[in-house]
């Protein structure tokens, strides 16, 4: 589906006095057609101005580009994609490491003498790794010192501008993937496909990673998180050097690993949540992960 932005240069003025000029500003659109009511209002939205009297524009025109999430615009709405694998008991995420344990902590027949007649709770435990499913991994995951769960701004982790990137096929991806890409400030997804064998034993075997190389571009480029839906991010068939999360993690970009379903979302205009409980000294846990696709 074409999305379309506007390119404008605009005055507000507001109602207490003063004004605000901006030049040759970028702004989602709902489409080609877009009246100065609707373009005023979506621009009001996006700053989050308040006691605007008028808007003014000069030069405005429509142009086909992705969209960018502009705040209040038409990316804010749209449909819901699940990005997660599901936690069940004894999963493998990675091999090696153990899995979950679920077991009750008070089941629902031992809780209806705590409560009234009719009235049952189910209250249960897990114990996990923080490694489990898919995940977040924050600075401190690697380093001594460095950001941990709880130190994560939730900017860095919520409602990011997705690149996906397609790489289907490649063991080692590397810089060239992301050539003619805008990815400052994005949460950059590397789309391999690898998620076909998750919980079968193929999903260890040799598996897509991001390359030193590729560490070095994006973290240039100012990307904001990196995903990958492969079993990790690093080619761990390589011994024990892990460049890919000492690169990005040393650069405070949080790594996301084990996603699912990228072939569902656009190479752009889709918007990243993957929000991980806050734990202080932790350095990775699971997240729902989800993108929002405008319509």
């Amino acid at each position: 589906m074409t999305q379309y932005r506007a390119v404008f240069d605009a005055t507000v003025t507001f109602s207490n006095g003063g004004d605000l000029r901006v030049r040759d500003f970028r702004l989602d659109v709902p489409g080609p057609e877009v009246t100065e009511d609707v373009l005023g209002g979506l621009l009001v939205r996006h700053l989050a101005l308040l006691m605007v009297g008028e808007v003014r524009f000069d030069s405005v025109r429509v142009v086909a580009e992705p969209h960018k999430g502009s705040r209040g615009g038409p990316s804010a709405k749209g449909r819901l994609v699940d990005l997660s694998h599901v936690i069940t008991a004894g999963m493998t995420t990675y091999p090696g490491l153990p899995g979950p344990e679920i077991t009750p902590h008070l089941t629902r027949e031992d809780s209806r003498g705590h409560y009234a007649p009719g009235t049952e709770f189910a209250i249960d435990r897990i114990s996990m790794i923080g490694n489990t499913g898919t995940y977040v991994d924050s600075p401190f995951h690697r380093y001594e010192g460095g950001t941990d769960l709880a130190g994560l701004p939730l900017s860095a982790v919520a409602d990011l501008p997705a690149v996906v990137v397609r790489a289907a096929g490649a063991r080692g991806i590397g810089p060239e993937a992301f050539d003619g890409l805008e990815v400052a400030g994005a949460a950059v997804l590397l789309h391999t496909g690898w998620d076909a064998h998750w919980g079968t034993p193929n999903y260890g075997a040799p598996a897509p990673y991001l390359t030193a190389a590729g560490v070095e571009r994006l973290v240039r480029a100012g990307a904001a998180l990196v995903g990958i839906d492969s079993v990790n991010i690093d080619d761990t068939a390589s011994g024990g050097e892990r460049p890919a999360h000492s690169g990005l993690l040393a650069a405070g970009i949080p790594v996301l690993e084990h996603l699912t379903g990228l072939d569902r979302l656009p190479d752009t205009g889709a918007r990243l949540h993957a929000a991980p409980a806050p734990v202080r000294d932790f350095g990775t846990f699971p997240v729902r992960a989800y993108a929002i696709v405008p319509e």
